[in-house]
């Protein structure tokens, strides 16, 4: 009997040893520096693949080298086949007993136009360091001895979002290398159109609800705060986009001829735009802002934020920056309305003297919690209507524009949806936590982020806590040419990724 309870001691001790293993910060630091030059080299070599998620090759090609990647880490994987591009599920459970995270990784990037970058091809990858004049000369990393953490990696996906998905598996190939196990259960989602706005995610996320089951939802996506410090987000913007075409004549006229009789509709669509915002950059759409209150507290918490507005300014540069709210992070809490963009006739070699026949106005608005993408579409549609426009569904008829002077059509699309997540909550004192042996007291707590991301079906669906990890430079030219990570960003979100794995969720 005795033999027994000696047993059952020793195999409960190993067990608990097992998950209680746990790594300083200084041999999180040695250890993230130690894989650095494997984590470029695997960083590069996915980066390689080029992964825009409306071309199925693309899809089919970054979801095999995620199968075998994770597979290698000694994960199980799942393809959740949904109507649009697939998914993919891997998870390592360690006890059914333990607590899950569920981590998130975006694969696929933005489309690119070569000609915009300064190198051959997005899709082959560059180290560039910065000379002394501003601009940026690749180098030969291989003729380096050692690594400059101000080196750069150029390519497109390098910050959004390959670099913190290989920043997670770097940390994952540690912790395989030394045979260490997280004190919980981990589950992985690989989306593949985040950036077409993820289609077919709520679905899936419904449907295998069950699969999907964790404790928490931790993000590696998005470009941390303006301080470059490690960064939690808490909080994302939903996104609502619209595109209003404001008509004039049925073709386009002779502006010599037809001048000072034929109105232009670009001056009624200038009119209109400028009927959108006052000079101070506040929306005058009735009830746009309505529902949303900030406490003295909230304030205090977003104003302690480590960052000079001044030397924002400067960077961004502009003058002076619209007044909704009373900071920077405070501009953040609401929602915001931007025309992305404006078209009509024709410029430059092609110009040419005519009254245009329409005029095309592209408008994003993001979301927060408490301003659905439903209500902000209506209201834009009431606004317009309030200036005077009958609405039609596509080319006015004879009949519409013999009878009213301002004729429009209005579409939209609904888009990621807006989540918000406590930052006392378990994963907000897990996150800091663990964060706090490695980098001390330079952790900023966002409460929310300008951008969207798709992870409200999670939130709502799972009923869970997200939170975003932030690892890439904050000048990082996402989503455009040039994209970039900065080789230390990259190296302290291996530290930060192996810094959660490290830290005890089920005490």
């Amino acid at each position: 009997m005795k033999k027994i309870i000696l047993l059952t001691l020793f195999w409960s001790f190993c067990i608990c040893d097992a998950f209680c293993q746990t790594m300083s910060g200084a041999d999180i630091r040695k250890a993230a520096n130690d894989q650095l030059n494997e984590g470029l080299n695997e960083l590069i070599d996915f980066m390689e693949i080029p992964n825009i998620g409306s071309n199925e090759e693309h899809v089919a090609n970054n979801m095999n080298w995620c199968i075998n990647r994770f597979q290698n880490l000694n994960f199980s994987t799942k393809v959740i086949i949904t109507e649009g591009a697939p998914l993919l599920f891997a998870e390592k459970i360690v006890s059914k007993d333990r607590k899950t995270i569920l981590f998130y990784l975006q694969i696929d990037g933005q489309p690119v136009d070569t000609s915009e970058w300064d190198q051959p091809d997005p899709f082959i990858p560059v180290i560039k360091q910065k000379e002394a004049d501003g601009s940026w000369k690749e180098i030969d990393r291989k003729a380096k001895k050692t690594i400059d953490a101000e080196w750069r990696v150029f390519g497109r996906s390098a910050s959004d979002s390959k670099g913190p998905a290989i920043a997670f598996i770097s940390a994952l190939n540690i912790f395989k290398q030394r045979s260490l196990n997280a004190d919980y259960n981990i589950k992985v989602i690989m989306d593949f159109q985040e950036e077409l706005g993820s289609p077919t995610l709520a679905a899936a996320v419904e449907q295998h609800r069950e699969l999907l089951k964790a404790d928490m939802v931790l993000i590696m996506d998005g470009t941390r705060h303006i301080s470059n410090w490690p960064t939690l987000t808490y909080g994302a913007r939903g996104i609502a986009t619209a595109t209003i075409k404001i008509f004039g004549p049925k073709t386009p006229l002779h502006s010599g001829q037809y001048g000072n009789f034929a109105p232009n509709p670009v001056f009624e669509a200038s009119r209109f735009i400028a009927s959108l915002k006052d000079e101070k950059g506040k929306v005058q759409i009735t009830g746009f802002y309505d529902g949303i209150t900030l406490t003295e507290e909230d304030k205090r918490a977003l104003n302690s934020l480590p960052e000079n507005e001044d030397s924002l300014k400067i960077r961004l540069g502009i003058a002076e920056s619209d007044q909704v709210g009373g900071s920077y992070q405070e501009s953040l809490q609401y929602p915001s309305l931007n025309i992305r963009g404006l078209r009509s006739a024709w410029i430059d070699k092609e110009v040419r003297t005519i009254i245009p026949d329409e005029v095309e106005i592209e408008i994003d608005m993001r979301l927060v919690p408490e301003t659905s993408g439903e209500r902000m579409i209506h209201l834009l549609e009431e606004h317009l209507k309030k200036q005077g426009y009958h609405l039609v569904d596509s080319i006015p008829t004879a009949l519409e524009r013999s009878s009213y002077s301002k004729l429009a059509s209005l579409r939209y699309r609904l888009g990621s949806q807006p989540f918000r997540t406590e930052m006392n909550s378990e994963a907000g004192n897990f996150l800091n936590k663990a964060m706090q042996p490695v980098f001390g007291t330079k952790v900023v707590n966002m409460r929310t982020t300008g951008g969207s991301q798709p992870i409200a079906p999670f939130v709502r669906t799972l009923d869970v806590s997200a939170v975003s990890i932030r690892i890439p430079n904050p000048d990082n030219n996402i989503h455009a040419p040039n994209e970039n990570l900065r080789v230390g960003n990259f190296l302290e979100g291996i530290m930060m990724c192996l810094a959660i794995l490290n830290e005890p969720l089920n005490k």
